[in-house]
């Protein structure tokens, strides 16, 4: 039952750091690693990201992405298939410098990747976030739903963030 996997999702979204990132390159498909920081909604991730990747190019060609997020493996993982993961589809925009969104962006992103604290002054790295329109989410077998937006709001609100 879905309900009973919104805690679930909410522990696998604000658990992790690392994500796939897939763009579209010419109408291609193109996947990469980036680092992510959930916000409070689960509707909204941050990125921070080079100009210099293919990425962040076909990001601003088309703002279209997705997202998967997936649990670790673990030395006593016997089947792959049944590690949970969750696939948001949606739109990424440029979080606007000096102003105090991008502050709090910036704020809560180095809070999740303290490493990442040279790269702001790097002139070639900008903030980005990503708006989920929906999602698939497979918790194993026989665990597979497809999310909404307020799917992932009734996630957030099942787990207190402070849990991350």
């Amino acid at each position: 039952m879905l309900q009973d996997e919104l805690p679930l999702i909410a522990r696998l979204l604000r658990g992790q750091r690392v994500a796939s990132l897939g763009t579209l390159a010419d109408g291609a498909p193109f996947v990469s690693l980036v680092a992510y920081v959930a916000e409070d909604d689960l509707c909204n991730y941050l990125l921070y990201l080079s100009d210099l990747s293919p990425h962040t190019r076909h990001l601003r060609a088309d703002p279209r992405t997705a997202l998967l997020i997936a649990e670790p493996e673990t030395p006593t993982t016997d089947d792959v298939q049944t590690l949970a993961r969750i696939t948001l589809s949606g739109t990424v925009a440029p979080v606007v410098k000096d102003t105090p969104e991008y502050a709090a962006g910036r704020e809560r992103y180095l809070a999740r990747h303290p490493a990442a604290a040279m790269l702001f002054d790097f002139a070639d790295f900008n903030l980005y976030r990503f708006t989920a329109a929906g999602a698939r989410y497979i918790g194993g077998f026989a665990r597979a739903y497809t999310l909404t937006v307020d799917h992932l709001r009734q996630a957030a609100g099942s787990e207190p963030p402070a849990r991350r």
